[in-house]
């Protein structure tokens, strides 16, 4: 690897001695910075949300990383506890006209299963839409106040619907990430509503340049200074210096009492994530809630398989999730 001060010469493209998080993102991609460098990218994005880096403190932080096991997500992470910040609270009424994407149409689209099971036949297959069904319809609602509950939302980045990870899959990979469109879609609903009145966090895997924002129905409601963990495994618990559970720590002793987690996927990072951080507290004191409606899976995890007995990956999932106290429900009604 080049010598630290070289890496910020180049990043530091109008040369004023910091390192913006837009100049980041610029030369990163002009560089051609792809999985190797994730790591890395991700690190720096986290540490560029509220402020530039400045030179030293950018050679400081590489040179911790290269005497520390846990390379980025070791004390470089524990010691920037940027995931215990808050959004600015945002006036009733003042979201809708920021977010042109959610149309009447748009919601019209995706606000019942019914219309939710229909976009899935057209861009999923029958297979995949029915399946989906069926899954959403063996559950109920729950009603909460949003003063007493917190939202997390795993992972809406681009790279799971049209980036890297998308392209990973193959040719089928359009049709396949189809229900994780539709879950990020669902999200931005529910955000679009709530964002800004409400403790919301959100995750993120490190991805390459371009792979790693928000994805788009997301990316016109955020905050550009959004607090957000780093999440390079399934578990959002993981790093445990990512500052998640200071995060929680604080929303329970501010009265929160409900987790409810949505975004990707459904059968490996909800499932684990929800599944851990139920583990930690009595349902009294937290109870975690996975909304179906808001989290996704490739398509193919919708369908039975021989791996789980004949039931799907998706159906494991939440016999797994309700099993281990989690509350799985179709959808929250906020």
């Amino acid at each position: 690897m080049p010598v630290p001060w070289t890496i910020f010469d180049i990043l530091d493209v109008n040369q004023d001695g910091e390192l913006s998080r837009s100049e980041l993102h610029t030369v990163a991609k002009d560089l051609g910075w792809y999985w190797k460098e994730a790591p890395l990218f991700a690190l720096l994005d986290y540490l560029t949300v509220s402020k530039p880096l400045s030179k030293d403190r950018f050679i400081e932080i590489l040179q911790q990383m290269a005497g520390d096991p846990m390379e980025p997500y070791g004390d470089v992470l524990l010691k920037t506890p940027g995931a215990v910040g808050r959004v600015r609270p945002r006036p009733v009424g003042t979201l809708r006209s920021q977010s042109s994407r959610l149309s009447g149409t748009y919601e019209a689209k995706h606000s019942s299963v019914a219309s939710a099971v229909a976009y899935l036949s057209e861009h999923a297959g029958l297979d995949v839409s029915n399946a989906y069904g069926r899954l959403l319809g063996s559950l109920g609602t729950l009603p909460l106040s949003r003063g007493r509950a917190a939202l997390v939302i795993i992972d809406p980045q681009r790279s799971f619907i049209s980036g890297a990870w998308m392209r990973s899959i193959g040719s089928r990979a359009e049709s396949d990430v189809a229900p994780i469109r539709l879950a990020f879609d669902q999200c931005a609903m529910v955000l679009d509503r709530l964002y800004g009145r409400m403790e919301v966090m959100f995750s993120r895997c490190p991805f390459p340049p371009g792979s790693y924002d928000w994805c788009d129905p997301l990316a016109d409601i955020l905050d550009d200074g959004q607090p957000y963990v780093i999440k390079p495994g399934n578990s959002i618990l993981f790093p445990p210096t990512n500052g998640f559970r200071p995060w929680i720590d604080r929303c329970i002793d501010e009265g929160i009492r409900s987790l409810v987690i949505g975004g990707c996927t459904l059968n490996s990072c909800v499932r684990v994530s929800s599944m851990e951080v139920q583990s930690l507290f009595p349902a009294e004191q937290l109870q975690v809630i996975v909304d179906v409606s808001l989290c996704g899976a490739r398509g193919k995890n919708y369908l039975p398989s021989p791996e789980f007995g004949g039931v799907s990956p998706a159906g494991s999932a939440l016999e797994q999730m309700a099993n281990s106290g989690v509350s799985v429900v179709k959808r929250v009604r906020w």
